[in-house]
């Protein structure tokens, strides 16, 4: 027994005393992986088009291990929002976009980061695509100094450098982004504008007086339906008598785009950049997609659709999950890198959630600021309640 215990001690010392050189050597190194993979990608529907975008797409090893932390960080941020929104800490309207990841990420991947971008109240990915940290995009939500339009604008109206919002009315941004596309060709610049809506505002008249005006004026605008298949509650076949939103522009080309696959929409909208730049005017892609939450945070979700609907999709066609077992399967990357991308994304996320709960609310005086551009604030009447007004009379 003591000769026993004695072996046991000296192989036990042994393996304690090994270089550590020794015991990493299972791990994999970064020159083992593939540097980029060619993917075959859905075929879009066209309209008006004698040409289509590429049905393969290369991914670079690069590329893939950014869009997977884009989108992961995207995800983790707005089930963050969901929880302070809970909480109560976030008031007021909340538009979540967890499920419709690789439409930002695509569409960004896609254009320049000077061409310009607006889109409608489900804004938290294209503010954070076009360059918004998510510490500034969480104070925002939750009314801090250190939020991006100085905790003044909320949910809907978040804004960056040729990002013009967030906008809170239903189709509204749409002709401003076709004055956007006419300030870029009035200019002569080699610059485009997306315009976004969602498959309830497409039935908007203003959206097709926009339309005309583009088509007339040749504008390089892009015009892109995000169709998540529900208008608040209301499925599309409930409110369309034609659910082809890709063919509403009728005289403008148009392109239906899986956009729960980012690399589809990254060649698709490609193929629309190009085609606005070349002076052809405007085209306008729809990107079948879908939202986990609700319309928004008052709405549960689940009244007008199954769960089961929901996981369906989840399982099947969730944006990176597809990305994830793509890399995975094409040697692009392995399990414990991208578990590491998770938790550094889990740690942002949490950093990011202190800062907006701790940092400050914007006083009370600078209510009026920031109104006008480069003008001084002035008094805003009603904004503070101590305030004696003499009467005229």
């Amino acid at each position: 027994m003591q000769k026993m215990l004695s072996l046991l001690s000296r192989v036990l010392q042994g393996s304690a005393h090994k270089p550590a050189a020794r015991v990493i050597v299972a791990s994999r190194s970064y020159a083992d992986f593939a540097t980029e993979a060619t993917f075959d990608i859905k075929q879009c529907d066209v309209h008006r088009l004698e040409e289509a975008p590429p049905t393969t797409a290369v991914l670079t090893r690069e590329q893939g291990l950014q869009y997977y932390r884009t989108m992961q960080t995207i995800r983790r941020m707005e089930l963050k929002s969901d929880q302070l929104y809970k909480q109560k800490i976030v008031r007021g309207f909340c538009h979540l976009y967890d499920g419709q990841e690789a439409c930002c990420v695509g569409l960004e991947a896609a254009i320049n980061p000077t061409d310009h971008l607006i889109t409608a109240y489900r804004a938290h990915g294209y503010t954070y695509t076009r360059g918004v940290s998510v510490k500034e995009i969480l104070a925002e939500l939750t009314g801090r100094k250190g939020g991006c339009a100085k905790g003044k604008g909320g949910s809907m109206h978040m804004y960056a450098r040729n990002f013009y919002g967030g906008n809170g009315i239903v189709g509204a941004q749409v002709p401003l982004g076709a004055g956007i596309a006419l300030a870029c060709k009035y200019f002569g610049k080699n610059e485009i504008c997306l315009a976004l809506y969602g498959d309830g505002a497409a039935n908007q008249g203003q959206i097709f007086e926009t339309y005309n005006m583009a088509a007339l004026w040749k504008l390089p605008c892009i015009f892109i339906c995000e169709n998540n298949r529900y208008g608040m509650g209301t499925s599309v076949e409930r409110a369309a008598a034609s659910t082809d939103y890709f063919k509403r522009g009728d005289y403008i080309p148009g392109l239906r785009i899986d956009g729960m696959d980012v690399l589809c929409v990254r060649e698709a909208t490609k193929f629309a950049a190009d085609h606005c730049r070349s002076g052809k005017g405007p085209i306008l892609m729809e990107l079948q997609t879908y939202r986990y939450h609700g319309h928004s945070m008052s709405d549960p979700g689940v009244s007008y659709r199954t769960r089961e609907e929901i996981q369906e999709v989840r399982s099947k066609s969730d944006p990176i999950t597809l990305l994830k077992d793509r890399m995975l399967n094409n040697n692009l990357s392995n399990v414990e890198e991208l578990k590491e991308i998770d938790v550094e994304v889990r740690k942002e996320i949490e950093e990011a959630a202190q800062f907006a709960t701790t940092d400050p609310e914007p006083p009370l005086e600078e209510l009026g600021n920031h109104i006008y551009h480069n003008e001084p604030t002035f008094e805003v009447r009603g904004a503070n309640p101590w305030i004696k007004y003499k009467s005229v009379s």
